[in-house]
């Protein structure tokens, strides 16, 4: 009997009241935004107050994104789906000299309310002209000369 209770006893010692937060990018990036001032810091002096960025926009090198999320888990009524408790972006934008000019700071509030746009984009390549299909004939032809694979060969 007194095992079962060291078990019970161990087992509710082992659970934790605090909660479990996940986290993810720079740690506390409002707090360190705030000692970025624009046309004075520079990608270094950036980089060793927040890190390596969490990526660089694909158009323009010359813009940084540093990204911060906390998770965590919601109480056993919610079955435990995640909660975001944190999400924040900053955006920096550097001149061709590598000087901080533009900085914008986005937190969970801001994203929710950015809008995305609803058009859509004509696919242009899922037009084949001419050239494209001649191309492609020749491929083909290259790739099975005796049409074994086309199934055109009768024997």
């Amino acid at each position: 009997m007194r095992v079962i209770y060291l078990l019970v006893l161990f087992i509710l010692a082992s659970c934790s009241v605090n909660k479990i937060v996940k986290h993810h990018g720079v740690n506390a990036l409002e707090i360190k935004n705030k000692k970025l001032i624009i046309n004075e810091t520079n990608k270094n002096q950036i980089i060793k107050i927040l890190g390596p960025p969490s990526t660089k926009s694909f158009f323009d090198e010359d813009i940084f994104i540093y990204i911060e999320r906390k998770t965590t888990s919601t109480k056993l009524r919610k079955l435990g789906k995640k909660e975001i408790l944190t999400n924040n972006v900053l955006l920096a934008k550097f001149n061709d000299r590598g000087i901080l000019v533009n900085k914008e700071f986005f937190n969970k509030n801001d994203l929710n309310k950015l809008k995305i746009s609803d058009r859509i984009t004509e696919d242009e390549l899922g037009k084949s002209s001419f050239l494209d299909s001649a191309l492609n004939s020749m491929r083909e032809k290259i790739n099975d000369p005796l049409g074994k694979k086309r199934g055109s060969l009768n024997k």
